[in-house]
């Protein structure tokens, strides 16, 4: 059942947050559902990408980037493969995976979150030891973890930075994918998935603390590669939408979005990212940092809370220069060079570049 929004929600889940647009999609759906499926593979994927329904429902684009990607994805679910998101940071592998699940099931909240912590509890089960203690081992006493309840109901579980868990603790989903029960040993049983059940998890291979799936456990998910947006405007696109998403959401004051600043901090970022300018002409060097999407998007809605909160009301070079200072600056000597040199050799003699260039020179100090 799907929950309306809290007031006060900083950021709802999607399937509240989009509820019109899936009731719509539920509505004008005639094709065929996978059991256990709220949508059709079509409709999923219409969800995703967005368009214009026959009745005039417009769906927002929730993932700008090729097609082909997310049917694979969505066929994939549509099987009893489990789902691996995988790319490098602020590829919106996070993003997907919640948006999937909210429009197969109408729920994105069954999430196990990876990091080096993650015990194996997280992913199979844990006990209440108050109960344990009194009572011994019994169904009551047992507390499910959000695979053991996707399983149980027939619904996707999610699993976030996959290879941040302990490979250990990771193997613990071998038995889940293959077999698809989740034994429990104490109690003389164990859980059988119930059709609609799937695993989409994600995971990157460029953080520190990576630890490497196990060709077992990676055997078992069908791996879709989730790339950095393929051309600047995609990306200008996916920047411009999050940002006033993200301003309505936070209740910004209203500030008019300059699409030029907004150009130019994605610019920096693909040419410090890939290496070179944008017309292929210098070579330039390229910071420790992943300089993401994602971060363009932070770096632009820093900027127009500065621009409302402290300066004109209108989006400008000052507003941005601290943020893409933070996220190009990693590491304060190597990243500080690359800036630096990036500023002299580029940002200098660009035209109409003059007051990004005197900003940016003024944080760098």
């Amino acid at each position: 059942m799907t929950l309306p929004p809290p007031a006060a929600a900083l950021r709802p889940h999607a399937e509240q947050s989009f509820a019109e647009e899936l009731a719509a999609l539920e509505r004008a759906d005639s094709r065929t559902r996978p059991p256990g499926w709220r949508l059709s593979p079509w409709a999923v994927t219409r969800y995703i990408l967005g368009g214009t329904l026959e009745d005039g429902t417009e769906i927002t684009p929730k993932y700008i980037g090729a097609r082909r990607v997310v049917e694979v994805a969505v066929a994939t679910l549509a099987t009893d493969r489990a789902l691996l998101l995988l790319g490098v940071p602020g590829t919106a592998k996070t993003w997907l995976s919640e948006h999937l699940a909210a429009a197969i099931a109408g729920d994105s909240t069954l999430l196990v979150q990876g990091t080096a912590g993650t015990a194996e509890e997280a992913i199979r089960y844990g006990w209440n030891y108050a109960r344990l203690l009194a009572e011994g081992p019994s169904e009551a006493a047992l507390v499910p973890s959000p695979i053991m309840t996707a399983m149980s109901e027939g619904r996707p579980a999610r699993v976030e930075e996959l290879t941040r868990i302990p490979s250990d603790v990771q193997d613990a989903l071998i038995t889940v994918l293959s077999e698809k029960t989740l034994p429990v040993p104490e109690l003389g049983t164990e859980v059988q998935a119930k059709r609609g059940f799937n695993v989409i998890a994600t995971a990157n291979d460029r953080d520190r603390g990576v630890n490497d799936l196990s060709s077992a456990l990676r055997r078992r998910f069908n791996t879709v590669v989730l790339p950095v947006p393929a051309t600047v405007e995609d990306e200008i696109d996916i920047v411009t939408r999050r940002v006033a998403d993200l301003g309505r959401s936070l209740e910004l004051p209203e500030v008019p979005t300059s699409l030029a600043e907004i150009r130019r901090v994605v610019t920096v970022f693909r040419e410090l990212r890939e290496g070179a300018t944008a017309d292929g002409r210098a070579k330039v060097k390229s910071p420790s940092g992943t300089l993401s999407t994602a971060e363009a998007i932070s770096v632009v809605t820093s900027g127009i809370a500065l621009a409302a909160h402290f300066g004109d009301g209108t989006l400008r070079p000052a507003d941005v220069a601290a943020g893409i200072h933070g996220a190009v600056v990693q590491d304060p000597v190597s990243d500080g060079v690359v800036w630096r040199e990036y500023l002299e050799t580029v940002a200098r003699d660009r035209d109409g570049w003059d007051d990004f260039y005197r900003a940016c020179r003024e944080v760098s100090g």
